[in-house]
C-alpha cells in the first residue's frame, strides 16, 4: 500500500501543527493545504506544498483533516465526504456529538467514505481513557478536570462574537468536574463591553459554567497554549469497592489535537464506510507499522 495522501483544511493553530505531525508520519504524504484565500499571502513554511481554495484542486486525496472551527465542521465534512474523501475533525461541543455522528454517518455511507469525529484530546483521546476506566470499574463516578489552561474551542467562540478583536478563554478546574471560565477580551474600537459580556455568557460553550469576562488591552500579551487534564474514577470492580484510577497530562493544546487528528486520519483507512468516534476504533489502528510488531512491542 502506498502512502496515505492527506489534505489539511484550514491553516490556523491546529492546521500548522497538523502539517508538522504529517511531516514526520512515516506512512503519510501531504497532498496540500486548503485555505479560504488559497495561495494568496502564502506563508513561507508552505512553499513546498500546494495551497488551494478547493480540495478538488489537489487531485487524489485519501483523508482531509478538518482544522476548522467546530461550528463549521459539519458543513466542510458533508461537502468532502460527498466526494468520497475520508474526513477527521476535532468537533468539541460534547452535547452535539451524537447528532453530528448521525449526520456524518449517513453522508459517509452515501459517499463510500469514513469520518472520525470529535478527535482531539477531549473529546477524543480522553474519551478513550474514560471508557477504559469505566470498563475497569463499571459502577462508580468519573470526574474530568480540565486545565488550568487555554481552551481553543472556547477562545474561538468568543472571537466570533461581534465587537471582539481577540480573545483568550482559560479553564480553571475547581474539582469534581466543575470549572471556572476566565475570559479575556480585546475589543474593537467602539464595542460595548457589557453587550459582549452578555453574549459570551449566553453562548452554549459557557452557559453551564461559572464565567468571568475581563477586558484587556492586548490578548497576545497574556496568551499561552498550555493546557492539561486530570481524569479520576472511583468505583467498584465486580463486587470489590475502593478502586481508584487517575490519569494526568500537561500539554501544548493545538499540538496534541493535531497529533490525534493525524492518528485518526490513519485509522480511517482501516474502517468500513460510516462515522465513528474514537472510542469505537481499535486503538492499534492509530499507530503506523506492522500489526504484529506493534503487539510484540506494547502487549
Amino acid at each position: 500500500m502506498g502512502k496515505i495522501r492527506v489534505a489539511v483544511v484550514g491553516y490556523g493553530n491546529i492546521g500548522r501543527y497538523a502539517l508538522q505531525a504529517l511531516q514526520v508520519a512515516p506512512d503519510m504524504e501531504i497532498a496540500g493545504v486548503v485555505r479560504r484565500n488559497g495561495a494568496e499571502n502564502k506563508p513561507a513554511e508552505l512553499a513546498d506544498y500546494a495551497v488551494v481554495k478547493d480540495i478538488k484542486e489537489l487531485g487524489k486525496v485519501d483523508v482531509a483533516i478538518l482544522a476548522t472551527p467546530t461550528r463549521s465542521v459539519e458543513k466542510y465534512a458533508l461537502e468532502i465526504l460527498a466526494q468520497g474523501i475520508n474526513t477527521v475533525d476535532s468537533f468539541d461541543i460534547h452535547t452535539q456529538i451524537v447528532d453530528l455522528r448521525r449526520s456524518l454517518d449517513a453522508a459517509a455511507k452515501k459517499g463510500g467514505a469514513v469520518s472520525i469525529i470529535s478527535a482531539g484530546w477531549d473529546p477524543g483521546s480522553d474519551s478513550v481513557v474514560r471508557t477504559l476506566m469505566e470498563s475497569l470499574a463499571p459502577r462508580g463516578i468519573s470526574y474530568t478536570n480540565f486545565g488550568p489552561g487555554r481552551s481553543m474551542g472556547h477562545s474561538v467562540a468568543v472571537r466570533a462574537i461581534p465587537g471582539v478583536r481577540d480573545a483568550l478563554s482559560v479553564t480553571i478546574p475547581l474539582g469534581t468536574g466543575i470549572h471556572r471560565r476566565m475570559v479575556y477580551v480585546e475589543l474593537e474600537e467602539g464595542a460595548d463591553f457589557k453587550t459582549v459580556e452578555k453574549a459570551i455568557k449566553s453562548d452554549p460553550y459557557f452557559v453551564n459554567d461559572e464565567t468571568h469576562v475581563n477586558q484587556v488591552p492586548c490578548v497576545a500579551d497574556i496568551n499561552d497554549v498550555g493546557h492539561g487534564v486530570n481524569l479520576v474514577r472511583k468505583g467498584v470492580s465486580g463486587q470489590t469497592h475502593n478502586q481508584l484510577f487517575e490519569f494526568n497530562m500537561k500539554i501544548n493544546n493545538p499540538a496534541l489535537t493535531a497529533q490525534v487528528l493525524v492518528n485518526v486520519a490513519r485509522a480511517t483507512m482501516k474502517q468500513q464506510p460510516g462515522a465513528y468516534t474514537m472510542i469505537e476504533i481499535p486503538v492499534i489502528d492509530y499507530l503506523p507499522g506492522d500489526r504484529e510488531e506493534i503487539i510484540k512491542h506494547l502487549v
